[in-house]
This record gives C-alpha cells, sequence and structure tokens, in this order.
C-alpha cells in the first residue's frame, strides 16, 4: 500500500535503507593547534550539501566547510584576524559579522551552520558568553572561546535550481525513502486506507506501544496527554 518511513526500516534493520558507507569518508573538525593552514584543495563531498576544504596546519590534515570566496592555495588564520576564512574565537569577532561552522563547547571541532549557504549573526556579547541568532531567528549564547569560521558556507545556490521535470522530483523523493506524491489518508476510499472514506473524521489512535520495537515506534511516542483539552 505504502513505503515504510525512513524510521521504521532503520529500526527493524532491513536491508530496505542502507547507508552510503563510501560517501562519509571525510571528518569535519578544526585542529588543536593555533597558526596558519593553507587550502590544498576544494573537495566536491557527496555526503555534504557544501563544498569541502581540504587543509594542512603543521602537517595536520583536516577538512571544513569551504566558505565564499576561498580558493586553493590560500592561507586561513587561526587566530584573531577575522578576514573572511579565517577561524577566530567569538569573543574576538565583531558584532554583527556572519560566521558559520560555531563549536558548541572549545575545541570540539565545529556543531552549528555547516549546510550550504548558511550562515548566523553575532548579535551581542555578555558576561555570560556570546549571543549568536540563527536563520530561525533563534538566538543561542555560546562560550567566549568557541570558535567559528568568518563567512558564509559556499553552495547557497543549491536549491535554486528548478526541478523542470516530475520525473527528477520523482527519483530524487524515491532515493530518500519518502513516499510521493502524499496523498492524506482521509481522503481515500475506505478499501484502500484504515483511516478511508469520510465518515467520522476520526481516524485510528496514531499513539505507538510503550513495548513496540524501534520499526514500530513511530508517531507520537508515550506522550504526556491526549484528547481535547478540557479548560
Amino acid at each position: 500500500m505504502a513505503k515504510r518511513i525512513t524510521q521504521q526500516s532503520r529500526g527493524k534493520g532491513s536491508f530496505t535503507y542502507r547507508v552510503r558507507k563510501r560517501a562519509f569518508i571525510y571528518r569535519i573538525g578544526y585542529p588543536q593547534a593555533q597558526g596558519e593552514a593553507k587550502v590544498l584543495k576544494l573537495i566536491n563531498s557527496a555526503a555534504h550539501t557544501a563544498p569541502l576544504a581540504k587543509m594542512m596546519l603543521n602537517r595536520e590534515v583536516f577538512f571544513v566547510p569551504a566558505v565564499l570566496g576561498i580558493v586553493e592555495g590560500q592561507n586561513v588564520s587561526f587566530g584573531i584576524d577575522t578576514t573572511q576564512g579565517n577561524v577566530v574565537q567569538l569573543q574576538n569577532i565583531p558584532v554583527g559579522t556572519r560566521i558559520s561552522n560555531i563549536e558548541a563547547q572549545p575545541f570540539d571541532g565545529g556543531k552549528f551552520m555547516r549546510t550550504a549557504g548558511s550562515s548566523a549573526v553575532i548579535t551581542r556579547k555578555t558576561n555570560n558568553g556570546v549571543i549568536v541568532i540563527f536563520p530561525s531567528k533563534k538566538e543561542k549564547v555560546f562560550g567566549n572561546g568557541c570558535r567559528a569560521t568568518v563567512g558564509i558556507v559556499a553552495g547557497s545556490g543549491r536549491k535554486e535550481k528548478p526541478f523542470v521535470k516530475a520525473g527528477a522530483k520523482f527519483h530524487l523523493m524515491k532515493a530518500r525513502g519518502k513516499l510521493w506524491p502524499r496523498t492524506s489518508a482521509i481522503k481515500m476510499n475506505a478499501i484502500d486506507h484504515p483511516f478511508g472514506s469520510g465518515r467520522g473524521k476520526r481516524p485510528k489512535s496514531k499513539i505507538a506501544k510503550r513495548n513496540a520495537p524501534p520499526g514500530a515506534r513511530v508517531g507520537h511516542i508515550r506522550p504526556a496527554r491526549t484528547g481535547r483539552s478540557k479548560r
């Protein structure tokens, strides 16, 4: 009747969901050392939406998301220089600067703003840390010692290309294990789906059992309460 969603296939452990292990060969992270790194090569990684920059610092090779304007052979500073492309601690970056690949904790290698075209903005600095606003308009407080790359992650035009044909959209959704186009179950006939037919408009419960196996633990998992709120 329909495809299993990704959580079901992964939880059951079947061959329906498979991860391309060969795509995940590059590990992103800043080095622990300070100084000047050289950009050896810009790499197209199948596991990442943004191009990666292969760099070397003190004979240590590492990979980070490439920012706009970076080129091969360029020197990138790990210090206090706030030129675009350099890696600086948040306490040394001016307010209003766009940053990417932000560390959640000092020297963890970078956890936030790593997808293509993404960036955050430093709004203000307090005694508790540096406050950064994300594209979702949510603010987060980071420690003064957390590092970030000055600039916007490259590859921002990835989603601007139109699909043109319905077949291209179909194959993309099929590769991601999604059912597309998706039809509401309550709009189907009663013979095609348990929620089918418009009679009652009360579909069956979507609450998963507490002892359900991982493949069946989808929907509302152990909700705090159910039903209409009586005030």
